[in-house]
């Protein structure tokens, strides 16, 4: 197994992201899922960082997570700017995706799927079967597109933890996912992953960009050209936002205190 990067959590903007790499990071994943540890993770690119600086309650719950991978280019480049991080390269959520699975399919570590809708679903369950033939597939479950009834979320867990798996993808988009996998942490033992558009593109329904706009930080582009609706004020309002801050915290203008982590509960998250 390639030796991985991490040098533990480090203050951007106020969350803390895990200066780590994919190898690092599918590691302690699989190593949890092996264990049957309790083990939240989620991938934030700007707007996920950018959603706990707006929410310090959703900050104080991102900062409570397992593993926090710098899913954007800018916010690897902030490890790297403001803590001397050195990383090559961003651990984006999709791939992640990607790279869990094939270890899981490996090491016969049952999934579940978690979130999107059906028709998507049933696009991507073929589609990860098709890259990996072994993988075992415990559950698929669709979003309700609402928010958790009373004791609903236990039988969630319930039915995740009837079907045998061992890891759950999360897909319900930004901060739904975080609040859904810091409310379930609790009642599963084992990782929970909050993996964003990794479900729409591995099902086929989302186009990657081109590498060199992933690479110089342009993928918002990209996704603004094929959402701009939906999109608009995600990027334009966010990421000069993220980019001020960021000057803020390297020259001390800011301070950007981390808000400590918490285990309060979480109502009527979205399911």
């Amino acid at each position: 197994m390639p030796a991985g990067v991490d040098q533990g959590k480090r203050n951007v903007l106020g969350v803390l992201v895990d200066a780590t790499d994919y190898a690092s990071a599918t590691e302690r994943i699989i190593a949890a899922a092996r264990e049957g540890r309790p083990f939240a993770v989620t991938a934030l690119a700007v707007h996920g960082v950018m959603t706990g600086v707006q929410d310090p309650a959703h900050e104080a719950r991102l900062n409570s997570f397992d593993l926090v991978t710098p899913d954007g280019q800018p916010v690897r480049w902030a490890l790297n700017l403001l803590h001397g991080a050195g990383l090559t390269d961003r651990v984006y959520g999709p791939t992640l995706t990607l790279k869990v699975v094939e270890r899981a399919a490996a090491e016969g570590l049952p999934i579940y799927l978690y979130g999107s809708t059906q028709p998507t679903l049933d696009r991507l369950v073929p589609a990860l079967l098709g890259m990996f033939p072994a993988l075992k597939i415990a559950g698929v479950e669709a979003s309700k597109f609402r928010g958790a009834n009373p004791g609903e979320e236990a039988e969630i867990a319930e039915r995740i933890k009837a079907s045998g798996a061992r890891i759950v993808l999360v897909g319900l988009g930004c901060p739904r996912q975080e609040v859904f996998t810091y409310a379930m942490r609790p009642l599963l033992d084992m990782p929970l992953l909050a993996v964003g558009a990794a479900f729409d593109y591995h099902a086929g329904l989302l186009k990657n960009p081109p590498a060199w706009m992933q690479k110089y930080a342009l993928e918002w582009l990209w996704r603004l050209g094929l959402e701009p609706k939906r999109l608009w004020k995600r990027y334009v309002l966010l990421n000069p936002a993220y980019l001020s801050r960021l000057a803020a915290q390297k020259t001390g203008l800011w301070k950007a205190t981390p808000a400590a982590p918490t285990g309060e509960p979480v109502r009527g998250f979205a399911v």
